[in-house]
């Protein structure tokens, strides 16, 4: 379900930058269309956010998650004035870029970037993520995201051959390493909304029907069936845990997977519709007009176009 809900909202493969700065430095983030991310490979460093949050330090290992792209600063200390800086070009063929800024003193190396997400129709288990939150990997947390940010850093420190297809499959990959990092670091006992939804006996395995297959005729029944709950029991805890009822959420994602299908591929819209779950074009066309303000066509020729 996680990988399904991400992909429902990437419009893009991943942005990255290899930064290296001495102290003293400061560089301002504007905000970016997606969300953000911070994975220390060296040295340490803080991060600033441009509200009242109190600053983030981060040691080796750290990663920092940023859910709406929001602006903020990284610094060598927080008092350290920022400046804005464009990555250097790319070069050699690297899918990263590289920006080096500061003075003299102890260095720090993060890979930065950002991954292409549509906020304008989040996934509910991505919109309800915290604004900005921190995985320490060190300490033997987060074993799996700590190995990926070694093998980051290995061949971001010495590039070989295959590293310009590994690496980018590596950024990608963390997306999902962060996302699960976070959501087991919910405790079981005190676990809310997706966090809560995803563990559930219940309410889990009606997620995972209707993920795996959204053309199918589901009702509240069936899905309770599922649960071994009664319908008024399952529908409750569903809407508790998810936010919204079991049928509403069945239509926001034919609706997601018709998108995406849409801007994805080229079978024709009786094949979208029959794989959400409309008996014909008609009724397709009609339910997607009314949640994207388009017909299918035109959503399809304008996604193309973009």
């Amino acid at each position: 379900m996680l990988t399904e809900a991400l992909a429902s909202m990437r419009t893009g493969s991943p942005s990255s930058v290899r930064t290296d700065g001495r102290a003293p430095w400061g560089l301002r983030l504007p905000p970016v269309a997606g969300a953000g991310f911070h994975v220390v490979l060296h040295g340490s460093c803080w991060l600033v956010p441009l509200d009242d949050t109190p600053p983030v330090p981060l040691g080796p290992g750290d990663v920092i998650f940023v859910r709406d792209g929001r602006g903020h600063v990284l610094a060598d200390h927080p008092s350290t004035p920022a400046e804005e800086a464009l990555p250097e070009q790319y070069s050699d063929g690297s899918p990263i870029g590289s920006v080096s800024l500061g003075g003299d003193g102890p260095r720090a190396s993060l890979l930065c970037g950002n991954y292409h997400l549509d906020q304008g129709r989040p996934h509910p288990l991505v919109s309800r993520l915290p604004a900005i939150f921190h995985l320490p990997t060190r300490h033997g947390r987060h074993p799996e995201l700590s190995a990926a940010v070694q093998l980051l850093g290995a061949e971001l420190d010495n590039p070989r051959i295959g590293s310009d297809g590994i690496v980018p499959s590596l950024i990608d990959s963390l997306l999902l390493y962060i996302l699960r990092a976070w959501l087991d670091d919910q405790p079981a006992d005190t676990a809310q909304g997706w966090a809560a939804a995803l563990r559930d006996t219940a309410v889990a395995p009606a997620l995972t029907a209707i993920h795996q297959a959204p053309g199918t005729q589901w009702t509240v029944e069936s899905l309770a069936a599922r649960s071994g709950l009664s319908r008024a029991a399952f529908a409750r805890r569903f809407n508790v845990l998810v936010g919204e009822p079991p049928m509403a959420y069945l239509t926001r994602w034919r609706m997601t997977t018709a998108a995406r299908l849409l801007r994805e591929s080229d079978i024709p819209l009786t094949a979208v519709a029959a794989r959400t779950g409309y008996g014909s074009e008609f009724a397709f066309a009609k339910a997607f007009k009314r949640e994207f303000g388009l017909a299918p066509g035109g959503y399809r020729r304008q996604a193309r176009a973009a």
